[in-house]
């Protein structure tokens, strides 16, 4: 047993994450028996899973006294660790396997855990044992591997971790039983997707992997053209269904799920989406799609599925959008920037914060009409109840979104360096960074090492939220400048 610092203390909890981290990467092997001549890629999971679980289990043999707290900085960086940990782990398959390079490799794992879903694998030549593999992780991904422990261990594995990893509510009073409550409505949700899915006529693997993956708001697809490729209404619905679950906040789905329908339609987050489907979803089917595919019918139908896609950050498609007018392409940067609900698995600004920024901003309005005397503070429904806007809440949320969109121009910049055009960089930058996985052409097995770097980190930062990346990385930093000026003295 190893007795020492704070450093060694985030080793421990990294180790702890990295055994279930190892077990997550074994499950795709369990396919082989269906598909024998598949068993050769075994040996892809077994190593990585190995040596994942041997780090894991020597890490977390490490002691922490009993009065140890973490920190805010110290679980920044446990979870950043973990997850950038979790992606190099989960690289190694593709790398073992063959197909991709390092950084091509590093750019899929992490699209998956990220529940981002740009690729650079050509799906229709790739092994069923690795499309699993890749939608196992995005399923993973999405509720949190923080999440995940916590179920499966104690409360005492601590709520700062559990906060870390985007996690801002408590269903119920322990934080152990609220993760498991949160796994078994997912695990719900997955099991009746699947059977539904299967139901509509899709193959029962293609209908496990697109399940996992709409339900994590992912959008990796066992087809090349994606959703698109069954041509079925009642497919698109149901994937409509289980996306809009997915980019639900994690309490407001247990709200749904006890019967509690006239509190969650009050919710200032439903609202919001029900106003932007409805405003946004004929208008781009009127003005940019109805003269591309012949008739109001498909205009809407297109327009509805692809709009919403975008807006929960899946990532599925139906049809190109290389042929779209600039009209329809801006909306969906704009959709994809805005994201899905706070606390759940989609990415983006979050509809929570965008929200607060629309009523504070309305409010001040109306203010400038009210009589000086009359109070009237500006709230928001949220699942935990009626919250009153005030200085600091409209702070963080405009903070939180000048700096999103702050990267999200950097990022445009580096792709467009990387010789992309504007147009084509900010619609694949803000995928990335909103973590929805919609591509225009960009992301490939060709695309510049400089640009996948670029994305991989964007895709990180829309997972985990700025901050937290952030203050990890001041944590590290810190702590390495205290030890050098110790040093010196």
């Amino acid at each position: 047993m190893i007795k020492s610092d704070e450093t060694l203390y985030a080793f421990k909890y990294i180790g702890i994450m990295l055994i279930f981290v190892a077990g997550i990467i074994l499950l795709p092997v369990v396919v082989v028996p269906f598909y024998p001549e598949e068993a050769e890629y075994v040996f892809c999971f077994l190593i990585p899973a190995a040596v994942a679980g041997a780090a894991g289990v020597f890490m977390s043999r490490i002691i922490v006294p009993e009065q140890y707290r973490l920190t805010a900085g110290n679980a920044a960086t446990i979870v950043v660790g973990t997850w950038c940990l979790a992606a190099f782990f989960s690289a190694l398959p593709f790398m073992l396997a063959g197909t991709l390079n390092f950084t091509q490799a590093y750019f899929e794992a992490m699209s998956g855990w990220t529940t981002t879903g740009l690729s650079v694998i050509d799906v229709s030549e790739s092994p069923r044992v690795f499309l699993l593999f890749r939608s196992i992780i995005q399923f993973f991904g999405g509720v949190g591997i923080v999440l995940i422990v916590v179920s499966a261990l104690s409360e005492s594995f601590g709520m700062t971790l559990f906060a870390s990893e985007g996690h801002n509510d408590k269903l119920l009073p322990n934080i152990a039983k609220s993760a498991r409550l949160i796994m078994k409505i997912y695990s719900g949700y997955f099991a009746a997707g699947t059977l539904l899915y299967v139901a509509f006529g899709m193959p029962a693997f293609d209908a496990v992997n697109h399940s996992m993956a709409a339900l994590s708001t992912g959008g990796f697809s066992t087809r090349t053209m994606s959703i698109g490729a069954y041509d079925s209404l009642s497919i698109e619905l149901v994937t409509v269904i289980l996306m809009i679950l997915g980019a639900t906040n994690f309490y407001a789905n247990m709200i749904l799920v006890r019967g509690r329908f006239l509190e969650f339609f009050r919710l200032g987050e439903t609202k919001l989406v029900l106003i932007m489907t409805a405003a946004l979803v004929p208008v781009v089917a009127y003005l940019s799609l109805y003269g591309l595919y012949g008739s109001v019918s498909s205009a809407l139908r297109i327009s509805f599925f692809n709009l919403i896609s975008a807006l929960t950050t899946t990532g599925f498609s139906t049809v190109s959008y290389n042929d779209w007018p600039d009209f329809a392409y801006l909306v969906m940067i704009v959709l994809m920037v805005v994201g899905g609900g706070i606390g759940s698995t989609a990415g983006g600004i979050k509809l929570g914060r965008i929200n607060i920024l629309l009523r504070q901003n309305s409010w001040s309005l109306k203010r400038k009409f009210m009589p000086e005397r009359m109070v009237n503070k500006p709230a928001v429904y949220r699942p935990d109840g009626k919250t009153f806007i005030n200085p600091e809440l409209y702070l963080e949320s405009a903070n939180y979104a000048l700096t999103f969109t702050a990267f999200l121009l950097i990022g445009t910049c580096i792709l467009t360096l990387s010789g992309y055009g504007l147009k084509e960089s900010l619609f694949e930058f803000a995928s990335a960074i909103g973590t929805v996985g919609l591509s225009v052409g960009v992301t490939g097995i060709h695309t510049p090492p400089t640009a996948l770097w670029a994305m991989t980190f964007g895709m990180l930062l829309g997972r985990l939220e700025i901050f937290v990346v952030f203050y990890s990385i001041m944590n590290v930093v810190r702590k390495f400048c205290r030890r050098e000026i110790k040093a010196l003295n």
